[in-house]
């Protein structure tokens, strides 16, 4: 008796066998394509064919396979062989490719970054424009921005092929939407960069735009795409004019259910304080921004940030009456949000990383008498460590990580030889 569906004939059913049958496999080598890669790319040690096949459960055949896909499209690369005094052919070390590289752009209310990194992590080429972008036109701003990205990828190598771009943005971001809804200290709102940059720029590059804090705090959990850093559970602060945030579990922003959680710098920390761009008052960056701190100090907006340091090494008692003002601001806030979210350590970017030895002292103290869990997991305060503008670098991961998480996307793309078709 025939089990066949209604109205499927013999043969029918048998041509639906071989489609399912054909789906599987190829749903089957995209994931194994894409296990293969992340495996290459999370190693600090180039793993062999041997290594990743160990690791990712695999026969050493099917890996040798999919790595050669994987090398053909220039995702991953041989790495020479290491001298081996012992008998045998040694092992070839495989590496993430330094071929295929992404934009990076950031719009900070002090400087333009646009930076070129490749899915090794490397910075390629940069150039990052100081100014001052305070009730700055977007339009114009954009511009020039995409301006400096056009002459960075006209002036690239040969051989390097550009797989998309990011643009960072202070404020709250609508990143499905490709929208800036609000920068407060840009003076901006409902801005959409695409368009802005103009097709020329673009020329069918996509584009994906975030919240530079987010992108930035990206650079601390990964010290490239796809390989995870020593931090897996962190609070990171961008310090400059306005203060940025992300809160970072398990490695991953928890950017909360529109994308905009982390806004650390418009946390109250006296309501009866001064107004923000915002519209608030006494928001943590009124006393802990960088224009807040320079002022507090007897300085000029334009003063470099650095001053400030070699003023309070120095014994300055204004800088040091600052950094302890923002100090206590800073206490305020973070252990308020360290209280809800249950994540002690706390990562400083920007010129609050410059000023923390002067800042920990009195900031971790406060923070041991605020938080109620510090008896047990007492907060820590570290620097990071990502050079400047570092939501260009984690603006360019992200669509770099695109390649790692869907290598058979991009091998389709270029076509079995690596080339763009």
């Amino acid at each position: 008796m025939s089990t066949l569906p209604p109205g499927i004939s013999a043969p029918a059913s048998a041509l639906l066998v071989r489609r399912s049958t054909g789906a599987r496999q190829a749903t089957l080598r995209e994931s194994n394509l894409a296990l293969v890669a992340r495996i290459i790319q999370a190693h600090a040690v180039p793993p062999s064919r041997a290594d990743v096949a160990t690791a990712a459960s695999m026969t050493r055949a099917t890996v040798s396979r999919l790595v050669d896909e994987l090398v053909a499209a220039g995702i991953v690369e041989e790495a020479a062989r290491p001298a081996q005094p012992r008998r045998g052919r040694p092992a070839t070390p495989l590496v993430p490719g330094s071929r295929l590289v992404a934009l990076g752009l950031q719009v900070d209310v002090g400087f333009l970054a646009a930076r070129v990194v490749n899915l090794r992590g490397e910075i390629v080429t940069e150039h990052v424009t100081p100014g001052d972008f305070v009730a700055s036109d977007p339009a114009a701003t954009l511009r020039r921005l995409g301006a400096v990205g056009t002459s960075l990828m006209s002036a690239l190598p040969a051989g390097l092929r550009i797989i998309g771009a990011g643009l960072a943005l202070p404020g709250i971001v609508s990143v499905e939407e490709g929208l800036l809804r609000r920068a407060p200290n840009l003076g901006w709102t409902d801005v959409r960069p695409a368009r802005l940059l103009g097709e020329r720029f673009l020329a069918g590059l996509p584009l994906t735009i975030g919240n530079e804090a987010d992108l930035a705090a990206g650079t601390v959990a990964e010290t490239a795409p796809g390989r995870p850093g020593p931090l897996t559970d962190f609070l990171y602060l961008s310090g400059g004019i306005g203060i940025g945030g992300a809160v970072v579990r398990a490695g991953r922003v928890a950017a909360g259910r529109h994308g905009w959680g982390g806004e650390i710098g418009h946390v109250c920390v006296d309501p009866a304080g001064p107004t923000c761009r915002c519209g608030s008052t006494g928001c943590l960056e009124q006393y802990a921004g960088r224009h807040a701190l320079l002022a507090a100090a007897g300085l000029t907006d334009t003063t470099p940030s650095g001053q400030v340091r070699h003023h309070a090494a120095a014994g300055d008692p204004a800088a040091l009456r600052a950094i302890a003002t923002a100090s206590g601001a800073l206490a305020v806030a973070l252990a308020s949000v360290i209280n809800v979210v249950d994540i002690p350590t706390v990562v400083l970017g920007g010129y609050l990383g410059q000023v923390l030895p002067w800042l920990r002292p009195d900031l971790e103290d406060q923070l041991r008498a605020r938080v109620l869990s510090a008896r047990w997991a007492p907060p820590r305060i570290v620097a990071a460590d990502t050079g400047p503008a570092p939501g260009a670098t984690g603006a360019a991961f992200v669509k770099l990580a695109a390649v790692i998480n869907d290598p058979a996307r991009w091998i389709e793309l270029t076509g079995p030889t690596g080339h763009v078709g």
